[in-house]
């Protein structure tokens, strides 16, 4: 909004020039979405607990440290949303198709985290949508998105797969569609799967924000683009801001969520921050880097999935509890220990993320 507002007059107040550039309008997004949390954190936790009552429902087969929470009011995904999107709003170029997509993704994913976290409080019980609904829902809205992505692509890399340590591509052709649709509901529940401890899923979203700031930036600029010989995707560039939103609602957020928690994201937040990052990774063609980046995520899943197939197959379990923060748990570890070395680790991640942009 602001770059159609003020940079037509950047030529009679070259201080206007700044909004032009995509740089100073990241930075403005980031501290404009930091402040906005920080200003409506307090009311919407008031306004949560003025609601919830008894709070977000506390497994009870979960580890016993986690009984104490009860009474910690859910939905906080609310302040992030509210910071992105106005943020976002305020400072992108109101033009680009790209920005739109994401907005509408994270947004679309964002209701139906309401609507689990709304049924988990009803029904008093950590157990919300059906799992066939959810993902019913999930899909459409990522099959929209997709298509709009496709729509809007280059012909030549429209359906194309890149990999990180390749200059070649793959073409997947019509198998495209399915493999984004994959990547955005699963970066959506793998952050989903992530969110178990105060603080813990936070970080590591803000880290991938940070590393897709930087490759968006580079993605959307022709001449950094073709010297680092990875694909130019004219208009990403603007994602960049999304990106500087989302790392400044998630530090804002983050001041609340910080042990103990004041108020838990929910799935209204880890649903729309995965499918945010699933999204700008297939428009940018990062993936693959995504799933290095967010290794941590990666990992989460797949202990989750290991865990429920080793158990119907041989009736044992592999991990003391699943997901693998439950499990450090449960080996007596304490929370903010987990919390903390899964930081460090998502760190190592993203530095080798990036890496994988000289690595071609």
């Amino acid at each position: 909004m602001l770059f159609h507002l003020l940079a037509p007059f950047a030529h009679q107040f070259i201080l206007f020039n700044l909004f032009r550039y995509i740089t100073f309008r990241t930075a403005g997004a980031l501290a404009t979405s930091l402040i906005i949390c920080f200003a409506v954190g307090p009311r919407v936790i008031r306004w949560l607990r003025s609601k919830q009552g008894e709070g977000q429902p506390i497994r009870a087969d979960g580890p016993e440290t986690h009984l104490k929470k009860k009474g910690t009011p859910t939905m906080g995904g609310l302040m992030i949303l509210i910071s992105v999107i106005s943020s976002t709003i305020l400072w992108t170029d109101l033009s680009d198709v790209y920005t739109w997509i994401v907005l509408f993704v994270t947004a679309g994913f964002g209701l139906v985290g309401f609507a689990d976290d709304y049924q988990k409080l009803t029904r008093r019980s950590h157990h919300g949508l059906s799992g066939k609904m959810r993902l019913a829902i999930q899909i459409i809205i990522s099959a929209i998105a997709v298509i709009m992505i496709v729509a809007h692509a280059a012909p030549n890399q429209a359906t194309t797969l890149a990999f990180p340590f390749l200059k070649d591509t793959l073409q997947l052709g019509w198998a495209f569609a399915p493999f984004a649709i994959f990547v955005i509901v699963g970066a959506s529940n793998a952050v989903n799967l992530t969110d178990g401890l105060d603080g813990l899923v936070t970080v590591p979203v803000i880290i991938v924000a940070l590393c897709f700031a930087v490759i968006t930036y580079l993605v959307g600029n022709l001449v950094f683009a073709n010297y680092l010989q990875i694909h130019h995707v004219p208009g990403a560039g603007e994602l960049t801001i999304f990106c500087g939103a989302l790392v400044g609602a998630c530090l804002g957020f983050l001041w609340f969520n910080a042990p103990p928690a004041q108020v838990f994201m929910g799935d209204t937040g880890s649903l729309s921050l995965g499918s945010a990052l699933g999204t700008i990774a297939i428009i940018i063609k990062h993936e693959i880097v995504l799933a290095i980046i967010g290794g941590l995520f990666v990992v989460e899943t797949l202990s989750v999935i290991i865990q429920v197939a080793s158990f119907k197959l041989t009736g044992k379990r592999v991990f003391r509890m699943a997901p693998l923060h439950h499990h450090f748990e449960k080996l007596g570890w304490a929370e903010p220990t987990v919390v903390v070395r899964f930081w460090i680790i998502s760190c190592i991640l993203g530095l080798i993320g990036l890496a994988t942009l000289k690595l071609r």
